[in-house]
């Protein structure tokens, strides 16, 4: 079993910057709760567009099992708290990163 990378890309309006990164905090302290998440951090990227902020969220996996268990039961409820709350003022993108063997 090999570690993955869960990597979540947000482009969120400054207006609103600080009210979502402490969300996001406690979304991704809520997400490590979850079997398999090992660990997790955020990143700032730099020279976002104007009026914009770009983070960028890795988590470590414990397996890709794990993550998909996270797809299947939790992924729609968590993200659609962040919908909720802040509407159309952000949007995410996601990949998934596997190590190379060797």
């Amino acid at each position: 079993m090999t570690n993955v990378v869960y990597e979540v890309n947000l482009d969120v309006d400054a207006a609103i910057a600080d009210a979502y990164l402490a969300w996001l905090r406690d979304h991704v302290a809520e997400i490590l709760g979850l079997p398999g998440f090992l660990d997790a951090r955020i990143f700032a990227v730099e020279d976002p567009p104007p009026g914009r902020i770009l983070w960028c969220v890795h988590y470590r996996v414990r397996s890709r099992a794990a993550l998909q268990d996270y797809f299947d039961h939790h992924a729609a409820a968590m993200r659609g708290d962040g919908i909720l709350r802040f509407g159309d003022r952000f949007s995410a993108s996601r990949r998934i990163l596997e190590p190379l063997a060797g």
